[in-house]
């Protein structure tokens, strides 16, 4: 992060769709199975993790996506400092959870793009290159989803009513981001 590189052009709006690469934002994977791995991550963070699949909970600075039973990604609300690869959040985490052997903590920052996607087409645009059913989604505040677009996996996660922000591996987000700005001009 220190020679953070923007893996995507600044903003693109088209046909009522604007995308655009949130960054820096803190991401971390936190695995755990015990109870008190739960408890000592919602002490340490002031979050409760989701315990049911396909949410998210969020707090004023944080918000954590389930992935599986026993794993996370926890992200930042808000774009950190990018002069430094130091978190305070994977710092108390490393300290109460992988200092006990609760579980662990991985720093994904670097790895995996956030786009965060607003405007009437989104749906659409999904639609064009995913074989998910994105009508429950599209209505529930918070849902989580782990699927493919365009053939690349993501993660995406209802913001709000046309506000989504999808996860992508760094090494397939210029293609990702190439192609959905082709199928939305042609929405």
């Amino acid at each position: 992060m220190l020679n953070y590189n923007q893996a995507l052009p600044k903003h693109t709006l088209l046909q009522d769709l604007q995308m655009k690469e949130v960054k820096p934002i803190m991401k971390l994977i936190v695995r755990g199975k015990k109870r008190e791995f739960i408890s000592a991550v919602g002490k340490t963070l002031n979050i409760l993790l989701p315990t049911e699949a396909n949410t998210s909970t969020q707090s004023d600075k944080l918000t954590a996506i389930w992935l599986s039973p026993d794993e996370w990604m926890i992200y930042s609300n808000e774009p950190v400092d990018e002069s430094t690869n130091y978190y305070e959040t994977e710092k108390l985490l490393n300290n109460k959870i992988s200092k006990f052997n609760l579980g662990a903590i991985t720093d994904v920052t670097d790895q995996l793009v956030m786009i965060n996607l607003k405007g009437n087409k989104i749906y659409d645009l999904f639609q064009a290159g995913s074989p998910f059913n994105f009508n429950s989604f599209q209505n529930k505040k918070g849902a989580v989803i782990q699927t493919i677009l365009n053939k690349i996996d993501i993660i995406a996660r209802n913001q709000d009513e046309n506000i989504v922000n999808l996860f992508v591996r760094r090494s397939f987000s210029q293609h990702l981001f190439s192609w959905m700005n082709d199928a939305a001009s042609r929405l």
